[in-house]
C-alpha cells in the first residue's frame, strides 16, 4: 500500500543542509493501523506531507498503492490525493460557510460525482460516524468532537485506499481525543489502512504498529 525506499528529504538553506528525511524506508500494507511517531523536528511531518502527495522525495522512491509518484506532476499529485488518500487534520480544515452535508461533499464534487451518487456516498459517510442527523448544521453548531467527525467522514466519502490523520485529536478534551481515536479503530477493523502521525507516544500506542522518527531516521518499528 505505502512503500519509501530509501527515501530522502533534503533542503538547502544558504550553505547548510537539512536532511528533514535521511534515508528512510519502511513498507505500510493494506488494512494496517500505523502511527508514525517524533517530536518536533524529528522528520514526522515531512514523511506525512510525503505520504499524502503534498511534497516529493529529494532522493529515493515513494510508492502508493504500487505507483510510483516520485516523479509525478501537480496535476497527478492532486488527483492522487483527491481519489487515492482521505486527510483528518488537527484544526478540522472545515468550510465554516458550508453546513456539514456541504463539507462532506466536497471532495466528491471535485471528482466530478454525479450527484445522485454524491447524495449516497455523504450519506453513508455521516452515518458511519454517526452524524447523519446532523447533516444540516453549520460548523459553528457542532462541539469539537462532532467537527472532528465531519472531518472523518469528509476523508472516507470519496473511499480512499488510504486515511492520513494528522495530531487528529489535538485540538481536543482528553475524553473526546478518546471517542475519536476509538472511532480510528473500528474504521481500521472495517478494513481501512490507517496512517496516524503524532507527537505523542500515548497516542502512538492506541495504533496497532508504531514507527519511530528521529532526526529524519527511523529509530524503532514495532507492533503494540
Amino acid at each position: 500500500m505505502i512503500e519509501f525506499k530509501n527515501v530522502y528529504k533534503i533542503y538547502h538553506m544558504g550553505d547548510s543542509e537539512v536532511r528533514a528525511i535521511d534515508g528512510i524506508s519502511f513498507t505500510i500494507d493494506k488494512g494496517e493501523f500505523v502511527a508514525i511517531v517524533g517530536q518536533s523536528g524529528s522528520g514526522k511531518s515531512t514523511c506525512m506531507n510525503i505520504i499524502g502527495a503534498l511534497d516529493l522525495p529529494s532522493e529515493g522512491e515513494y510508492l502508493l498503492t504500487g505507483l510510483n509518484i516520485t516523479r509525478y506532476d501537480e496535476d497527478q499529485l492532486a488527483q492522487i490525493r483527491n481519489r487515492t488518500l482521505g486527510f483528518i487534520f488537527q484544526q478540522y480544515n472545515l468550510i465554516p460557510k458550508l453546513n456539514v452535508y456541504e463539507n462532506v461533499e466536497l471532495p466528491l464534487i471535485y471528482a466530478n460525482v454525479p450527484e445522485k451518487e454524491r447524495y449516497e456516498k455523504v450519506i453513508r459517510a455521516l452515518e458511519r460516524v454517526g452524524l447523519a442527523n446532523r447533516m444540516r448544521h453549520y460548523q459553528h453548531e457542532l462541539s469539537g468532537g462532532q467537527q472532528q467527525r465531519v472531518s472523518i467522514a469528509r476523508a472516507l466519502v470519496n473511499d480512499p485506499s488510504v486515511i492520513l490523520a494528522d495530531e487528529p485529536t489535538g485540538a481536543l478534551d482528553s475524553k473526546t481525543g478518546i471517542e475519536v481515536l476509538e472511532l480510528l479503530k473500528q474504521l481500521n477493523n472495517e478494513g481501512n489502512t490507517i496512517v496516524l502521525i503524532t507527537h505523542d507516544n500515548s497516542i502512538a500506542h492506541q495504533a496497532k504498529r508504531m514507527i519511530q522518527i528521529h532526526d529524519g531516521k527511523v529509530v524503532s518499528d514495532t507492533l503494540n
